[in-house]
Formats: structure tokens, sequence, C-alpha cells
């Protein structure tokens, strides 16, 4: 059985992407990697990538992890690589999968390109838009037809899984099984347990990824799954008749701040007001948060981990407040325990806005209002989060976060580098090896 998707996994060409999409392309490539470089200085990628090289040793196919250098089988590499990149929590998203479908996309195609060592640019990008266009779809139907919340993992396992069929060459029999098994086995965890107690289980991409390049292999040599009802079952097909005309990975955004989307109308209100009244967080007596429902669920006002941070509406928002932005640094380390920024967590106060709700995921919105200690009230109105679709970030704004984001991990000769490779990408047949030479070798940090 043959589905749209099958056929477009195994037909889609470079000739058939829009010059748009192939721009998004590279932004969304030079965005993951920027991230990536920031994650590569966390515990939780130092971790992960240990991991993959201790258990996840090479056999036939090796994959050198991402940033690292050190070599693991390709299901190792695609854990530490996803792993990494959320541990940044800067990467982009879709606003009606509730996730992120890039974070598994990049690493699964990296460790599969080190397979082919002939892979040339225009193919690397094909296979990027490909995968952001199978699991943006995988996960708005999986929201649309299961009863739970599930992380990022649960669908993007999909996006690995069409990867390893389309670089590995699996037919359409094999490639309908991988799909299977990625989508049975993807792991449907709960996304607001993690909300409610952060940890480093994040949003499941990691664990997506491995799970999804493990479902191509296995399929690859004969193991049969249970049809991707996300893929295959009638209520869904409205989802997928669009391929190769409406191009899901033009609705991503982009996260200016490296923290949980859903804190960021908030801290975009709160940075306007800075902004426009030019108050010191010094002056601030109160500040009020109205906003969606699952914004208010981020309510660690004195968090003690990174991740904590992460999701973190409170946290998040005094940094702004103080710093007029909110850096990876200022929610790691001893940045944890600043005094003005914990003062302000303590008196934000969040209430739910039922309108706001009744808008999400499609969209985010919060209202801050800042009250001074001489009495002068500040309320920002109904705010959306800069870098959706419809407010874009732009193609200078990303670059110049990549270079901020990489500015401190590696030397500015290699992020320059890096970004002009990347430039490059597509403009005609040569090899992806030069690129992938500098993503996969270690970067000290």
């Amino acid at each position: 059985m043959s589905t749209p998707a099958i056929s477009f996994i195994h037909h889609l060409t470079f000739g058939d992407l829009p010059q748009d999409v192939v721009e998004q392309g590279r932004l969304c490539l030079l965005d993951l990697l920027g991230v990536a470089l920031a994650g590569r200085t966390t515990t939780l990628s130092h971790i992960a990538s240990d991991h993959a090289v201790e258990f996840f040793a090479p056999g036939k196919m090796r994959s050198r992890i991402l940033f690292d250098g050190r070599v693991a089988s390709p299901v190792g590499a695609g854990l530490a690589g996803a792993m990494t990149i959320d541990s940044c929590d800067g990467h982009d998203g879709h606003a009606e999968t509730k996730g992120h479908v890039g974070v598994t996309v990049l690493p699964a195609l990296l460790a599969l390109a080190e397979q082919r060592p002939e892979m040339s640019g225009r193919e690397f990008l094909t296979s990027l838009v490909l995968g952001y266009e199978i699991g943006t779809r995988a996960g708005i139907a999986l929201h649309a037809s299961a009863c739970d919340y599930h992380t990022s993992g649960a669908w993007n396992a999909l996006a690995a899984a069409s990867l390893v069929a389309r670089v590995l060459e699996l037919d359409p029999q094999q490639t309908r099984e991988a799909l299977g098994i990625a989508e049975y086995h993807g792991p449907r965890s709960q996304m607001m347990r993690c909300i409610d107690h952060p940890t480093m289980v994040k949003d499941g991409s990691g664990w997506g990824c491995m799970a999804g390049l493990s479902a191509g292999f296995l399929a690859r040599q004969g193991f049969t799954g249970a049809p991707a009802l996300t893929l295959e079952q009638p209520e869904v097909q409205r989802y997928w008749s669009d391929l190769g005309e409406r191009w899901r990975i033009m609705e991503q955004y982009f996260k200016p701040q490296p923290v949980c989307r859903w804190a960021h109308p908030a801290i975009d209100a709160a940075l306007t007001l800075k902004q426009r009244h030019r108050f010191a967080s010094e002056q601030i007596r109160e500040v009020r948060v109205a906003t969606f429902h699952h914004a208010t669920r981020l309510a660690h006002a004195q968090p003690a981990t990174t991740e904590q941070a992460q999701y973190s509406l409170l946290f998040s928002v005094a940094v702004a407040l103080k710093y007029g932005t909110v850096s990876f640094d200022a929610i790691e380390g001893a940045r944890l325990t600043d005094a003005e920024v914990l003062r302000l967590s303590h008196l934000i106060r969040t209430q739910e806005h039922a309108e706001f709700t009744s808008h999400f995921p499609k969209e985010r919105v919060a209202d801050v209002s800042v009250e001074l200690h001489d009495g002068r009230v500040f309320d920002s109105g109904p705010t959306q989060a800069r870098g959706d679709p419809d407010l874009p970030f732009g193609a200078a704004a990303i670059r110049q976060k990549f270079r901020q984001f990489a500015e401190g991990v590696c030397d500015a000769r290699q992020a320059k580098d890096l970004e002009s490779r990347i430039d490059d990408l597509g403009s005609n047949d040569a090899p992806i090896a030069p690129l992938l030479d500098l993503v996969l070798s270690e970067i000290r940090v």
C-alpha cells in the first residue's frame, strides 16, 4: 500500500522546491546549528553524548556526534544530537504541533549523511525539507487523533524514519513498515509532566530521533510494524493531501529566546514595556501577566537548574525585566541565583485569560502589566510572540542569533565558515562532506 507520504518521500527532488522553501531550509539549518553550539555547553548534552559513545557503539555504520567528533552508531549519534539541540531550547517549532520537528530532523539527517559521502548539498537540503514536511504533518495529525498531550518525540520519530527510507533507499513497503514502527514506538510522553516538573527529559525529541532511526533500520531488515494511523486513517488524510503544494516548513516559528515558547509572549510584552518606558528593574513593585492556561503552568519562581529556568515564565520574564534580553547564559550556572532576578520572579503573578486560552495553540498571547513603586502602571496590551510566521523574525535576525549563540563556543572564523557553507548549500551539486566535517568535529567548550 502506497500513501501520499510514501510517494513524497521517494520522489521529491530539489527542483520541486520553491526558492523561498530552499531559503527557509538554509535558515532552519543555520538556526539549529547555532542552538546546537550553545547546547554543547550544557551538562545534558555531555551526558547524552557520553551515553551514546558508551552504549551505542558503532558497527557496520558509524556516525560522528554533532559538534563532538566522537563516533557512535547512527542511532546513538541521532539521540545525542537531538538531546543537544533540545538542551538549549532555542530551536524552531510549529504552533499546531505544539512542538518541534527540526530538533530531530537535523541530527537524523546528519547521522544518515555520514553513510552517503557522495550526497550532494542539494540532496541534503531536499531531505531536510522532506523531514519538516513529514514531521509537521504527523504532529498535527497525532494531536488531532490522540487523546493525550504528548511530547514532540511521539511524532517527530516519523520524520526520522522517513529520512532513513529516503537516504538508504528503502522500498515502498519497507517505508510503510518504518513509519508504522516509528509511530508505534515513538515516545508518547506526557508533555505537561515535564512542564510541571522540568528535568532533562524535556520534549522527548532525543528519544523520538532514536526511535525513528531504529524503526528505519529495522524495516530495512524485514521487521514489520503496525500501520501508521497518523498517515493512513481516513480522518487525517486532509493533512497529507497538499504535500508538495503547501510547504509546512514555511510555517515554523523561530525563537528569539532559548526558553519554552509559551513564555515568549510575556517576555516580548515585558521587553516592549521596558524599552518604551525605560524604567529600571529596581523600580518595579509588581508584575501581572494574563496569558493562556498552559503558560501559567510555567511557574517555577526560583529555578535550581537550567531546565527549570527554561520552563519558567516567571524567571525568564524577570531576566528580561532586569537585563532587557534573555540570553542563554542568564538561565544557567551562577546566574540562577541573581538576587534581583529572583526578587522580580517572586513578585510576578500570572492568571489565565480565557480568550487567550481559546486561541491556543494557533496563537500564543499575553498581556503584561508593570506597576512601579511610584504608583505608575504600564500595560502592554495583548502581545503575540515575535518569530511566528505572521510576525517573522527575519533572515538578518536569525543570522544575528546564530552568531550570538556561537560566540564563546567556537571562534569567529569557524562560525563564519559555517555560515558561508550553509549559504552556498544547494547552489551546485557539490558534496555535503565538507559541511559534515565542520558540524561533526569536536567543538571545545
